[in-house]
């Protein structure tokens, strides 16, 4: 069965640190596009970071210089550290991956369930 598996979401004070797990079974993230999307209570659907195939990586304005994705071939996992947190952080947060993902696209609760990021001031 093909499926990806958020983890690391938790409660953290303002400041703080977390990062986030994205782990696929059932078949390899190394050839795909992989990226991390966010939608809080009431907020549309928000692109937070993507890990192109080639190496490539885009980051929505506000998490730049904060968060970093990355990715463990051996592990088949695509992370995402969030460091500096800020109660504006606060969602819940989706992986998804496809060959070809762009900007534009937003899967929010595609894949999996997310894992919920609580930033407290």
């Amino acid at each position: 069965e093909v499926q990806l598996a958020e983890s690391g979401g938790g409660s953290v004070q303002a400041g703080g640190s977390l990062r986030l797990s994205c782990t696929a079974s059932g078949f390899t993230l190394y050839d795909s596009d992989t990226a991390w999307y966010r939608q809080a209570p009431g907020n549309e659907c928000e692109l937070v970071a993507l890990l192109s195939r080639d190496g490539n990586t885009f980051y929505e304005d506000s998490v730049k210089r904060r968060f970093t994705i990355s990715q463990d071939n051996a592990k088949n996992t695509v992370f995402l550290q969030m460091n500096s947190l800020k109660p504006e952080d606060t969602a819940v947060y989706y992986c998804a991956t496809d060959r070809g993902l762009d900007i534009t696209t937003r899967l929010c609760g595609a894949w999996g369930q997310g894992t919920l990021v609580t930033v407290s001031s």
